[in-house]
């Protein structure tokens, strides 16, 4: 900058704008403080200088008009001074997208640096952004949300062209044209068109209404998706640490990170330690890169593998390279589950036996016409070689074919996948509503075959909401009141402990209000307990320290710790915090009560084990302090913290609540023969205390020493015995990530289906190979819940066994679906079959196949499919991985009913018009009429698999009476109101009653049925292996 000069009145500025002069960024803050000094030195001697002149009675002296200074602002990462001043309106959002995608330090520089950057952003480095809500509206408004754009959504006529895409469906649709071609040219436009446009018309109906289906389910599934991408982010705002949407995170706001959590958004590192982030989702690559102050640039979607820190938000949404990427991938949650790939080979066999009959009926029925052997309804023959028009040989050839093709449409059965989805879809939202996310279809039903549940302690068996209630000092417990007279020293120890070796904050706005601690649960009731019983400043005490290094807590090591130097000292402190033997095993002294240090021998060492065994066994989780001082050698502090010869401060012990209604849960679980183990990082003592009360350990029959092990232990069997012992082992403590995945994997080599909880990163892995994995939507990271398939959103074991109801109630939905339909499969293929072989005649036409395919199809998936769970279900013992679906009770049921339908049917058939003394078109709307209702009937007894009280809870179904109410209403405007449409004729009361009464026997015949004895195995490994 050019010395400053007197000029002439026109001449304003001092500083010349052309200079080209730099700031040196090492020497910035002194000359800052030189300017400012000369500026203040120079204002009080023109201010004396200008009171002499005037106490003076002379003339003044002519002074220039004003002397301006232009000081612009000093750039510190060597900005030139002429260019423009950036802010939060003018700074490019692309130019901050591309700084951090390409990890480019050269446009950092041009910001001035990450602080710079954010004072341009408008955010305050502690403080964060203001987050009123004109602020962030004007955030979103100039940068975006932080939303990418989704794939547009399958419309409602690509599922309707999928729908007719159906082999079926096209023939069906080639015969009623040809039909309605045939019809037109020998009836006329005005009678022709009934046959072939009846068909049409029914067709139509069955592939909109499975459209109309399939739409409504995958706008179910986008809405799950939806709620699966909304995460909770950790921000700072105002001061405060608070939990946001992910969608609410805006440019300028300062994130929180630890281990596990997703990063929400592109940005820059401020501050943390330890901070490593797995970019293999972005970059491809499998090593986790450091982010510090040389390496600050921090990507969308990448995970957090280590440490914590805060970041900078630079870009969002689409923006991002992540934004970007999600854009362009359409998540279908509507994946082919194992139940619905079973279900479709089943449909194959069933489809293969339908053409098979389908084939026989059209040959059978082609030779007796083509041979004079079928009449016409006034019993001419309807075919006499060349006598017979052409259009009328066509026409019944059409109709034959129809015939046939409508009986393949009824005995494939279609609707066994759309239950499915049904009954996924349903209970998917109703689980939801019971605090369950589904992320993984597959997972409600194979839940319901999970015979072992391996599940956390804290925060799933217990409420997770921690409270100091004991503190010992040495060998001597201090009680609340007596914190005052501890000795200064070790009061002034313990607050450091718990001030700088933490990742909690506290948030006091006002000296009077209460304070809002942010953390884990453990840290929060840690911190409470220093601020309300040792009056702790935790912010006051940190301001003193400089911080070194971080060991960041992790499930293996379970402990903290940081090393620490106090400004303007050279004495670097070591500070660890964790499970309480593991860090009196670093110790060899400790204080007592007065403040004198001790050295610990071997006996003491044992007074203070038993101390930590005593306080487990009351349910408390244990927590130690320790801490040890060196020299800072040449000017140099340690890399690594001290893990010998430390001092012990002291122990807290920590009571979490057992969660109300989990031993109703554990016992519930047991009487439906799912085994529950506890898997837990706290001592053996605290996990035994806690198990016992949550009723998985009982004190007179589990109290062995194979009931409950420590993870280092289990790891440490051979294969043979962990083999042996996996099935008796029924709590493990102090164990690793790794122990849980050991013991998944034995699990399930021994044949079970298991499900597991888990909320850490470290528990992916047995996330993963568990048959079912479920995550905690509170305390859970990021990593965790994206390895699940289920995320229990309030953390509680009794939603778990929630979860366990559905998965055994959507494969008992199924079950029953199958059951429904395969009666009407069966009967409907063997009355057409032997109608069509004994009479040349199939007494259901295709409008009146396909409706009941409709009715079966669809309105029967819909009334069975959406049964809820019920206490019964509870009561079985679990399904198994490769039971067959249909069993023997099944097989009796149906085939029961089948027989009585086959059997009323092809009587009516054949002595219908005696019987009833009613004209051939009479009789075939009394067949049509009764094999609906028969259905209808049977859908009540398809409710109930196994029990004889079918009306058992019926009213709380209101879906079925509905359905139920439905069909009879449609029905009944089928036989009285389209009598063309559907080939049929008015039925008086009499014949009304008839039909109802035949087909009402179907339930005495049920109950009667259900009185057989059936012995409880299923079927072989040959129909497993089918059905």
């Amino acid at each position: 900058m050019s010395a400053l000069r007197f000029r002439k009145p026109s001449e304003i500025d001092v500083c010349d704008e052309t200079q080209e002069g730099w700031w040196s960024a090492s020497k910035t803050h002194k000359r800052r403080w030189r300017m400012a000094f000369t500026a203040i030195s120079f204002t009080r001697l023109l201010f004396s200088l200008s009171k002499k002149v005037l106490d003076k009675d002379g003339s003044l002296l002519r002074t220039l008009s004003y002397v301006a200074i232009d000081v612009q602002r000093i750039n510190e990462d060597s900005q030139p001074l002429d260019n423009k001043a950036v802010t939060l309106l003018t700074v490019d959002p692309t130019k901050l997208r591309d700084m951090v995608r390409d990890k480019n330090f050269e446009s950092l520089s041009e910001f001035g640096g990450v602080q710079e950057l954010a004072l341009i952003l408008e955010t305050d480095v502690k403080n964060g952004i203001n987050g009123g809500e004109a602020d962030l509206i004007h955030r979103q408004n100039v940068f975006g949300a932080n939303k990418y754009q989704k794939p547009p959504p399958r419309r409602f006529l690509k599922f309707l062209f999928d729908a007719l895409k159906d082999v079926t469906i096209i023939i069906l649709l080639a015969c009623a044209v040809l039909s309605l071609g045939f019809g037109i040219k020998q009836h006329g436009w005005k009678d022709g068109w009934y046959d072939g446009g009846s068909i049409i018309l029914a067709v139509v109906l069955v592939v909109v209404v499975s459209a109309v289906s399939d739409f409504k389910q995958s706008k179910q599934f986008q809405k799950l998706s939806t709620k699966s991408s909304d995460i909770r982010v950790e921000v700072v705002r105002e001061g405060r640490r608070q939990p946001i949407s992910i969608f609410d995170v805006v440019v300028g706001d300062i994130v929180y990170l630890k281990i596990g959590d997703q990063i929400p958004s592109d940005g820059l590192f401020m501050e943390g330690h330890s901070l490593k982030v797995d970019e293999s989702s972005m970059t491809g690559e499998s090593d986790h890169i450091e982010i510090k102050e040389g390496n600050p640039f921090m990507l969308s979607g990448t995970k957090v593998t280590d440490g914590f820190g805060f970041m900078l938000v630079t870009s969002v949404g689409m923006n991002t390279a992540w934004g970007e990427m999600m854009s362009s991938i359409n998540h279908d949650l509507n994946e082919e589950t194992p139940l619905q790939a079973r279900l479709n080979k089943l449909t194959s066999y069933i489809g293969k036996i339908g053409l098979l009959v389908a084939a026989l009926v059209l040959l059978v029925m082609l030779i007796r016409y083509f041979t004079g052997n079928t009449r016409d309804d006034k019993g001419n023959k309807e075919f006499n070689g060349s006598k017979t028009n052409f259009d009328d040989v066509m026409n019944v050839v059409v109709s034959i074919v129809s015939a046939a093709v409508t009986i393949i449409v009824v005995a494939i059965p279609e609707g066994l996948p759309l239950a499915v989805t049904l009954t996924l879809a349903y209970s998917m939202k109703c689980m939801m509503a019971d605090h369950a996310m589904v992320r993984k279809i597959s997972s409600c039903e194979t839940m319901g075959s999970a015979t072992i549940i391996c599940t956390d302690k804290t925060g799933t068996l217990t409420l997770n909401e921690m409270k100091v209630t004991e503190f010992w000092l040495g060998k001597e417990a201090v009680k609340d009141d007596s914190f005052a007279g501890l000795a200064g020293n070790i009061l002034k120890l313990l607050q450091q402990a718990v001030s700088l070796n933490t990742t909690s904050t506290i948030y006091k706005p006002h000296s009077t209000s209460v304070p809002e601690i942010s953390g884990s649960p453990t840290e929060k009731a840690i911190l409470s307990w220093a601020v309300l019983n040792l009056d702790t400043s935790i912010d006051d005490i940190k301001q003193n320290y400089h911080t070194i290094h971080v060991e960041a807590f992790n499930s293996e090591k379970k402990r903290s710790g940081v090393l620490v130097k106090r400004n303007n000292e050279k004495i670097i402190h070591t500070h660890w915090k964790g499970a309480a033997e593991m860090i009196l095993a670093m110790c060899s002294s400790y204080y007592d009560r007065e403040g004198v240090l001790k050295v610990m021998d071997e006996e003491e060492r044992l007074q203070l084990e038993t101390i930590i065994k005593n306080m487990a066994q009351k349910s408390l989780r244990c927590i130690a302090f320790a801490y040890k001082e060196v020299e800072e050698e040449s000017g140099q502090a340690p890399e690594k913290l001290e893990e010998n010869g430390l001092t012990l401060l002291g122990f807290v012990g920590l009571k979490d609540p057992c969660r109300p209604g989990v031993n109703a849960a554990v016992e519930s679980c047991r009487a439906a023969g799912v085994n529950i183990k506890m898997i837990t990082g706290d001592n053996v003592h605290t996990a035994r205390a806690i198990a016992l009360e949550c009723k998985i350990l009982n004190r007179d029959e589990d109290l062995d020493n194979e009931a409950v092990v420590e993870g280092v232990q289990f790891r440490n069997y051979s294969l043979e015995e962990r083999m042996e012992k996996i099935d008796k082992i029924l709590v493990m403590a102090r164990s690793s990530p790794f122990d849980k995945l050991l013991m998944v994997q034995c699990l399930k080599q021994k044949g079970h289906v298991v499900a597991v909880t888990g909320d850490g990163t470290n528990d992916a892995p047995a996330l993963k190979e568990a048959d079912i994995g479920l995550s905690m939507g509170i305390q859970g990271t990021e990593v965790a819940k994206e390895s699940s398939d289920i995320v229990i959103l309030d953390d509680n074991f009794t939603t778990v066994v929630t979860v366990l109801r559905w998965g055994r109630c959507v494969y008992t939905n199924i079950q029953k679906f199958l059951q429904f339909q395969l009666t009407v499969n069966v009967a409907a293929l063997v009355i057409n079959f032997v109608a069509a072989v004994s009479s040349g005649k199939v007494p259901l036409t295709a409008v009146q196949l396909l409706w009941v395919n409709l009715i079966m199809d669809t309105l029967g998936a819909l009334a069975l499919a959406t049964e809820k769970p019920t206490n019964d279900l509870m009561a079985k013992p679990p399904i198994g991985r490769s039971k067959p679906l249909i069993t023997r009770i099944m097989w009796q049921n149906l085939m029961a009913q089948a027989v009585y339908q086959v059997t009323i049917l092809l009587v009516l058939q054949f002595k219908g018009n005696s019987i009833f003394g009613v004209k051939e078109s009479v009789k075939s709307t009394l067949i049509f009429n009764t094999f609906v209702l028969c259905q209808v009937f049977n859908e009540f007894n398809a409710r109930k698999l196994e029990k004889k009280n079918i009306f058992k809870g019926i009213l709380k179904n209101k879906l079925f009476i509905a359905i139920v109410g439905i069909t009879i209403v449609l029905q009944l405007v089928m036989v009285e109101f389209l009598k063309r449409f559907a080939n049929t004729e008015r039925l008086d009361w009499g014949q009304w009653g008839a039909c109802i009464g035949l087909a009402a026997l179907s339930w005495p015949i049920g109950w009667l049925v259900k009185c057989i004895p059936v012995s409880s195995k299923l079927l072989g490994n040959q129909g497993a292996s089918v059905f």
